[in-house]
């Protein structure tokens, strides 16, 4: 819990996220590959290649003889925030106050970002002796969006228009962000960016005994560092696979979201530099799709299914929906639920209630490009998508073990019955 809350708290941003993903996987002496290189891969080693700095696929080879498939967990790298628009600085001399130009990025819980100390983060492009050069950076200054005094705003009904009340003031009339940028970078070299608002407020336990955590960003870098944790400890058969996309909340239609072709590409460079047969592989692979799901709220059971209950601490979430926006079927359901099983791991089962549309997540878009069996799991938590969520301090490690569980597993169907090795 310790190791994951120093990830959260330093992973302002999915690129800080991909960037301290890569340094653990470092020291646990995974091999950098770039995509734009010949792949020499060599048995019973392990490897890890990045896309567009906020993507990161990480797998370890074990040795030839062992090998029957792909076991792939997938995750996101990417939380709902605030993006800075190109030239953000708004100036209102009337009112003395300079503000930052700001858009929603996904769909988060906007009055939850009031009266907080906000940080500014992520990356700059910058013009280097004819060459471009990518930073991340993280600005020291604190900005917040104030919220309107009950006194001056009596009946609100929580809805806000983000052009108007999501504003942050950066200070007085007299500032300007681009000249405060120049404090971290050459401001008038700067070519680009890529910078959000996050929460700097830092991830704490919470409850009568510390059963809880409180923090931001818990959807998705809890299952995102779990599935990272579980393949560096893997005593893997098969060749797996911790992929970790950005652009979830907003789509990921990008280069390097589920909905690219980031993850069949390094699937069939693995099999291609190892001379095994790609399609074959894949007839014994399976993928879990590991994002959270919504605990009851001890306020307002009704939100909740009526047969179905998620609680904090209570095991690993199986999320399932009949129209298959989580992917979750009963034969990977079974797979799935007999590797907790062999971890000795409690799980629960999830569904939206029938009359409320719910979210979708990785697992069925990365299913368009990859024909395999795939389950939808989570970690039970409240608020999602608020600036401070909250979870249960226990399940993580139920997470861990059920990751390296399956990880450690191989799985074929003989005589129309499911084995487990």
């Amino acid at each position: 819990m310790k190791d994951l809350m120093q990830f959260l708290d330093n992973s302002y941003t999915c690129f800080h996220a991909v960037k301290n993903i890569e340094e653990l996987l470092q020291k646990e002496g995974f091999i950098k590959l770039e995509e734009d290189a010949i792949w020499t891969l060599e048995e019973n080693q392990k490897y890890y290649v990045i896309r567009n700095t906020s993507s990161i696929i990480a797998f370890k080879i074990p040795y030839r003889n062992t090998i029957k498939g792909f076991n792939i967990v997938a995750s996101h790298s990417d939380s709902p925030s605030y993006k800075l628009k190109p030239h953000p600085t708004i100036t209102d001399v009337a009112n003395n106050y300079t503000k930052l130009n700001v858009e929603p990025y996904g769909g988060m819980i906007d009055y939850t970002w009031f009266d907080r100390p906000l940080g500014i983060a992520g990356r700059v492009f910058i013009e280097n002796n004819k060459q471009i050069t990518e930073k991340l950076l993280k600005m020291e200054e604190t900005v917040v969006i104030p919220s309107v005094a009950i006194h001056l705003n009596r009946g609100s009904d929580l809805t806000f228009n983000p052009q108007i009340d999501l504003l942050p003031v950066l200070g007085d009339s007299q500032k300007d962000f681009e000249q405060l940028l120049s404090s971290y970078v050459d401001a008038k070299k700067v070519l680009s960016t890529d910078l959000f608002l996050y929460n700097k407020e830092k991830a704490t336990l919470v409850g009568a005994h510390n059963e809880y955590i409180l923090s931001s960003r818990l959807d998705d870098l809890e299952c995102a560092y779990a599935s990272i944790k579980s393949l560096i400890c893997a005593n893997n058969k098969n060749i797996v696979v911790a992929s970790i996309f950005n652009n979830e909340e907003v789509g990921s239609m990008s280069q390097n979201g589920a909905d690219s072709t980031f993850l069949v590409d390094t699937l069939t460079r693995i099999a291609a530099a190892l001379k095994l047969d790609y399609k074959m592989l894949l007839a014994s692979s399976f993928m879990v799709s590991a994002d959270n799901a919504h605990a009851v709220h001890p306020n307002h059971l009704e939100k909740s299914d009526a047969t179905n209950h998620v609680y904090l601490n209570k095991g690993i979430v199986i999320k399932h929906q009949a129209g298959l926006r989580y992917t979750t079927d009963a034969l990977s359901e079974a797979i799935f639920k007999q590797v907790c099983n062999l971890a000795s791991v409690a799980y629960q089962d999830y569904t939206n209630r029938s009359d409320q549309r719910g979210g979708s997540t990785l697992g069925s878009i990365a299913l368009t490009h990859l024909s395999i069996p795939c389950i939808d799991i989570g970690l039970a938590q409240l608020a999602m998508h608020s600036s401070l969520e909250m979870a249960g301090t226990f399940d993580i490690e139920d997470m861990y073990k059920a990751l390296t569980s399956y990880y450690n597993i191989q799985y074929e169907i003989k005589n129309g019955n499911i084995v487990l090795q």
